[in-house]
C-alpha cells in the first residue's frame, strides 16, 4: 500500500511539472508572437506623407499619418484609403499629443524633418528613419518592405510599374517622336518655377518615361527640385513639350490664365505644336511608390487621347 501511494504521488508530481512547462512554453510563444507582429498587424505611425504612400503601395494602412501641410488633410489621391487613419499634424510640426495617444508599435520618420531629434520618438516606440533624398522611391519601397516583410509585394509593384512605364513611353514616342526635349513648370500665385531633373518631377519624366530634358533644364542647379524663373526666359529653354502643374488656389489659376494670354507663351514651340500637358499637383508631386504609379496612370490616359 505504501509503495502504491509513493508511485501515485510521483505520477501526480510529474504531471504537475509537465503541465507547468506547457504553460510556460505557451506564455513564451504568445509573447514571441506579440513581439513579431507583421506589417499589417503593427500600429505604424508615419511622419511623412511619402512614407505613408509607400506603405499603402505595399498594402499596409498606417494607424496614424501626418497630412499635407497646405491642405491640412490627407492628399486627395489617398484620402479614401486613409479614412480610418489618425491625423498626426504636418511633417514639419507633428502633433506629439496625438502620436502619444495613438500608442504606435513603430514610428517612421523622414530624416530631413525629424532626423535631428530621433530620441523623442524612440521613447514612444521603435523608430525607423529614412533618408528620402538618398536613392529613388524604389529604394525607399524596398527598405520599408524589408521591415514589414513585404519584399515580394515590393518587387511585384516595381515590376508592374516598369511594364506600364514602357507602355506609356511608347505612347509618348508616337506623339512626340524624336523631338521630345521637355521641361516641366509649376505656376503659383507669386512665381513661376521650372523643375530640375531632381525629384519630384524629374525622375518620372526624364528617367521612367525617357524624355529628354530641354538644354536649359540641364544648366539648372540639380541639387534643388526647382528654380524660380521669369516668363521672359521661357523661350530660352526651347522645349518641344511642356508639362504644367498649376496650384489649385484661385490666384494660381488666374496667374496661369494670364500666362496663356501672353505673347511670350503663345510664341513657344510647344504651345504652337499643342504639346503642352497640364497635370494635377497630386499625384504628380507626390514622389512615392503610389504617387508615381498614379502619375503614370494619368500620363497613360493623357497620351491615349
Amino acid at each position: 500500500m505504501k509503495k502504491y501511494l509513493i508511485t501515485m504521488l510521483s505520477i501526480v508530481m510529474m504531471i504537475s511539472i509537465l503541465t507547468g512547462c506547457g504553460q510556460n512554453n505557451s506564455s513564451e510563444n504568445h509573447k514571441k508572437s506579440e513581439d513579431t507582429k507583421s506589417g499589417d498587424e503593427e500600429k505604424i505611425a508615419s511622419l511623412s506623407i511619402h512614407l505613408t504612400n509607400d506603405l499603402l503601395a505595399l498594402g499596409i494602412t498606417p494607424a496614424g499619418s501626418v497630412v499635407g501641410g497646405a491642405l491640412k488633410d490627407f492628399l486627395p489621391h489617398v484620402k479614401e484609403d486613409l479614412k480610418n487613419t489618425e491625423k498626426l499634424g504636418s511633417v514639419k510640426d507633428p502633433n506629439m499629443e496625438a502620436l502619444l495617444a495613438l500608442k504606435p508599435d513603430a514610428i517612421y520618420l523622414d530624416k530631413e524633418y525629424s532626423g535631428s531629434d530621433v530620441n523623442q520618438f524612440e521613447k514612444i516606440a521603435e523608430t525607423h528613419v529614412f533618408d528620402l533624398d538618398k536613392g529613388t522611391w524604389r529604394d525607399h519601397l524596398k527598405e520599408i518592405a524589408k521591415i514589414v516583410d513585404r519584399e515580394k509585394e515590393a518587387n511585384q509593384f516595381i515590376k508592374d510599374y516598369e511594364e506600364e512605364a514602357k507602355e506609356v513611353k511608347s505612347l509618348i514616342q508616337k506623339e512626340l517622336g524624336e523631338h521630345n526635349s521637355t521641361m516641366a513648370i509649376r505656376v503659383t500665385a507669386k512665381e513661376l518655377r521650372v523643375f530640375t531633373t531632381k525629384r519630384p518631377m524629374g525622375p518620372i519624366l526624364f528617367e521612367d518615361l525617357g524624355l529628354t530634358p530641354a538644354s536649359k533644364v540641364k544648366e539648372l542647379d540639380q541639387t534643388q527640385p526647382y528654380e524660380v524663373i521669369s516668363q521672359e526666359v521661357l523661350p530660352d529653354f526651347d522645349a518641344d513639350a511642356i508639362f504644367v502643374v498649376v496650384n489649385e488656389d484661385d490666384q494660381s489659376q488666374t496667374a496661369f490664365k494670364e500666362l496663356e494670354k501672353s505673347p511670350i507663351w503663345k510664341g513657344l514651340k510647344a504651345v504652337k505644336n499643342e504639346h503642352v500637358y497640364v497635370v494635377p499637383e497630386q499625384p504628380w508631386l507626390d514622389y512615392s511608390a503610389l504617387g508615381n504609379k498614379l502619375a503614370l496612370d494619368d500620363a497613360k490616359e493623357l497620351f491615349n487621347k
